[in-house]
């Protein structure tokens, strides 16, 4: 068997105007129709949120290096800076 509470709500006059679009455009009756949107507002709210795509850095091309070798940070310094650079 069913339980029903029964209880007084105030709406505020936007929702009531889309509760009576509902109404007319579904035929059904105001109980069942405010019945039907809490529970799907509940489902909608007790749902864990999307998981958000993550966010992935776009690759560009910088082109070949310009240096035979990296690992000699003097060097690299030097035709980042200059020769000035020590």
């Amino acid at each position: 068997m069913r339980r029903c509470m029964r209880t007084t709500l105030s709406l505020d006059d936007d929702v009531v105007a889309a509760l009576a679009r509902l109404q007319a455009r579904e035929r059904r009756s105001f109980k069942a129709l405010v019945n039907d949107v809490l529970r799907c507002g509940l489902r909608q709210i007790a749902a864990p949120p999307p998981r958000a795509k993550p966010y992935r850095t776009p690759a560009v091309d910088l082109g070949r290096c310009l240096l035979s070798n990296i690992d000699d940070v003097a060097d690299v310094l030097a035709v980042a800076e200059g020769e000035a650079f020590r």
